[in-house]
Parts: structure tokens; sequence; C-alpha cells
């Protein structure tokens, strides 16, 4: 053989396994999150004699909006118990692109939460229609440094909201509370709503009067205007948290048909002045027939570009997707937990993950970003975050729940399309991202070590999960 010929023969074999498939992963188990394994060779499909699992890559599904989280008081507050630099450092991993989680999308309250210092609102005058005294100074001690400290990593940082609770005088018993807390509730954490002010699932606590109504439009109107002053765009809203919910925290009860009416005749014409979407949610029950209501309606529906769910609201958006396939869909609030931050917390919320990006949902949005170690509210509710703070030895930690949404968030990205799978082995999700890379989250929830046969085209994968871990997967 020629010199040339074999100078060209070794070029073309070092050509061949430059392009060999691979695959780059990460595992996480309870004791060792987030650990970069060896690249993964692919294999010839005719090879190997079992494949647990097919990932369709000409069929994609719904497209996905992005991950994140919930910017709440409380969670401003404990990040601000660490040293600057560590905070800035954890605000960097959870917003900055590619580098950890790569939030894209967040949501925020309109007024208090059940994770805000205390109740307020942003208009407590008693009457005032026109919103004279209408104002966002409480936020800008907490929620507007908050978002803002996230903008300084991501300034694409797309941001939805909702109101927990109108002001108290829109309410008909006058009071933040739906729900009452009773003389044998901890004295710290009462709400002060007396036992004959309760509200009730199925009915209206916001006063349905025309004038109210409207001033409520222009009181979400006064919101998105002040935020924009700040810097900060609303993309959409959604009218009410959890509007079946009487809760001893800042809550109020609609009916469905109220809402129809408030958002066909008031929001609806008030965002669309302002250029903000309007969503119904969030929806936390599993009734289909209350999304119905507001599609269907001929003054509600047309403003409609998306529903949100939450908690018992899991079990609707299959049946919703599936009768309103073009509707888009958020998962809005993950089940919060409660307080402990373990394992199984996380297994539990990469069900969740699962359940709701199987049924439609194009963004999945976490709850607390931190809280202080044990996760207590105001109302004395105990719930889990992404970051624990312990306040005493000024240090934190990520939760196995962060690590759960890292595996998705740090590598799918917006306007990635989620995929088809098929197979024996069903859990797992698969996307593919705009650039073409191919993304396969997948976890073993079994206390034996396996391995599973993944093919994509005619290449399959094989990685060994790890017993009781999560892993992902990128094929470039």
């Amino acid at each position: 053989m020629k010199t040339s010929h074999i100078i060209l023969a070794f070029a073309l074999s070092l050509a061949s396994c430059s392009v060999q498939p691979r695959a780059s992963w990460v595992t996480t188990t309870e004791s060792e999150p987030w650990q970069e394994q060896p690249d993964l060779m692919a294999a010839s499909a005719d090879t190997i004699p079992t494949i647990d699992a097919i990932v369709h890559t000409d069929k994609k599904q719904q497209k996905i909006d992005g991950f994140g989280a919930c910017f709440n008081e409380l969670g401003w507050i404990s990040l601000n118990k660490l040293a600057s630099t560590v905070r800035e450092e954890i605000m960097e991993e959870l917003f900055f692109p590619e580098i950890g989680a790569n939030f894209t999308i967040c949501r925020m309250s309109v007024g208090a939460n059940d994770f805000s210092r205390d109740w307020h609102s942003y208009n407590e005058t008693d009457g005032d229609f026109d919103m004279k005294y209408f104002t966002i100074a409480n936020d800008q001690q907490t929620l507007i440094p908050f978002i803002k400290n996230a903008q300084k990593y991501n300034s694409d940082l797309h941001l939805w909201a909702s109101p927990w609770c109108p002001p108290s005088w829109m309410k008909y018993n006058k009071h933040y509370a739906s729900a009452y807390t009773g003389e044998a509730y901890n004295e710290k954490y009462r709400n002060g709503l007396p036992a004959d002010k309760v509200g009730q699932e199925g009915t209206d606590m916001f006063i349905q009067d025309s004038l109210y109504l409207q001033a409520y439009a222009l009181y979400f109107k006064k919101f998105v205007q002040a935020y924009r002053e700040q810097g900060i765009d609303i993309f959409a809203v959604m009218p009410q948290n959890e509007f079946n919910s009487a809760q001893i925290f800042p809550s109020c009860c609609w009916t469905s048909a109220s809402l129809a009416n408030f958002i066909g005749n008031y929001l609806g014409p008030a965002m669309k002045e302002e250029g903000v979407k309007v969503m119904f949610g969030t929806m936390e029950r599993a009734n289909e027939a209350l999304v119905d209501t507001i599609l269907t309606d001929p003054a509600s529906g047309p403003y409609i570009s998306g529903v949100g769910f939450q908690w018992a609201g899991k079990g609707a958006i299959p049946g919703v997707h599936e009768r309103y396939p073009d509707m888009k869909l958020y998962q809005t609030e993950q089940e919060c937990g409660d307080g402990k931050n373990d394992w199984s917390g996380a297994v539990y919320s990469w069900n969740l993950m699962r359940h709701y990006l199987d049924n439609g949902a194009s963004a999945y949005v976490y709850w607390n970003i931190s809280l202080d170690k044990g996760g207590i509210n105001r109302w004395g509710w105990a719930q889990n975050s992404l970051v624990v703070v312990d306040p005493d030895t000024k240090m934190f930690r990520y939760t196995p729940e962060y690590y759960m949404m890292k595996h998705l968030s740090h590598y799918v990205r917006p306007g990635a399309r989620k995929l088809e799978t098929s197979g024996l082995y069903t859990n797992l999700l698969a996307f593919v991202n705009p650039n073409k890379s191919i993304v396969v989250a997948l976890a073993n929830e079994g206390n034996e070590e396996r391995i599973v046969s993944i093919q994509i085209g005619n290449k399959v994968y094989q990685p060994l999960l790890p017993a009781r871990s999560v892993s992902t997967l990128l094929i470039d």
C-alpha cells in the first residue's frame, strides 16, 4: 500500500472515531448528588438483543417554555442571612444560563401569599375604587430586589403572577383569610378570622359587584405598570391562586362562573391594554368542568391563553389536554412537602414532573426557592425548598428536590420539544432541544442497580443506573 493511502486510511479512522455517537451523563443518589459519569458510547441497535425504551425523535409533543420556581418573601429573607458572596453564588447557580438549574420562567404573587412575612395587599384603603392609594412599597423590601437579583444573572427571565387574596375590603368577610384557625391553634400562628366569617368552596368570597370587579381589574393593571417601572415585565397573570380553597392564610374562593365574568368583562380587557396574557388558574381540583366553564364561555374564552394546574389539579390535566390539545398548560406549583427535604420527597417530585410533562405541561414551576431550616411560614406550615439556610451557622445546602429539578432544567432549553417514548421501561422523559441535542432523564427507584437499554434512531445507549437514583443523558 502506498504511503499516501496509509495516511488517508488513518485519517478516515480518526474521523470515524471523532464522530462516534456518545452521551454525556450525570447521576444523583441521596448520598451522591450530581455525579458526572464517563461518556456512554453508542452501540448499533441490531447488536442489542433487548431494548427497554425507544425514544421517537420523529414524534414531537408539546413545546417547553421552561422551568423555575416562585419568588417568595421568606425566600429572600433566608438568603440574606448568608454572606452576600454566598447568596450570589446560589443565585448564579439557579439563574445563570447553562451554569446550574438554568431557571427561565418563574412565578410571583400579587400581594401577600402564604410565604410572605405577613398579610399585605397593594391597597388596604377601603372604598378606594380609583386605586389612588395603590403602592408596591412592601415589595421594594423583598420581592423586587429578589427578582432583580435573578435578572442580573438571566436578563431574559420570564415572570408570571397571581394573587392569593385581593385587598381585604373587596371580600365579603373583610379579612385576608378564609378559614378559622381556632382557639386551640398556636397563638403565634392565628389569623384572627372570626369563626362566623369563614368561606366555603363553591361560593364567591369576592364581592360580585361591578364597581369592585372594575377596581380589581385596575388593581392588576396598576401592579403590571408598577413592576414595569421597576424594569420587571410580567408576561402573564392568573386571576386567583387555588380559587376553590378556603385557607387560614391569604385566600379567596370564587366560583368558576364568576371568574368567567371577571376575566371576560374586566381582567381580560385590562390586560389586553397592557399586552399581558391571561391564563386560567390556578386549578387545584381534579374537576375538569371548572376549566370547561372558563374556556367555553363566550366572554372569557377568547382571553385565555393557557391553563395552570397544581396539587389535586394534576387529576384534571390529562382530560383537559386531550380535549384542548392546542391549549398551553402549565404546572404552577410543586406540592410543597413537609419541611424535611428528604429523598422520598425528591422521588415524589420526580414522579410529579413526569406526570405533568407526560400530560402536556409546557412549564414546571417549583414552589419555595429558599427557606430557613424547618421551612415554617407565618401561619405555622412547614414546607420544602430548593435551598435550606441554617440561620445559626450561616450555612446552606441544596436539597434533593433541587437536584431532581436540575436533572431536567439544566439540560432542557426553552423551545425544546418533548418526545414520545415507548417500551417496557417507562420511568423516563425525553426531549429534543432547539440545537437538535437529545435529553433523556430516567429514574431507577429500585434498591438494585440496573442497566437500561435506550434506543435513539439506530443507536442504543446502556447506562448502568445506580439504585435509588435519577440520571440524565445528553446526546449532542
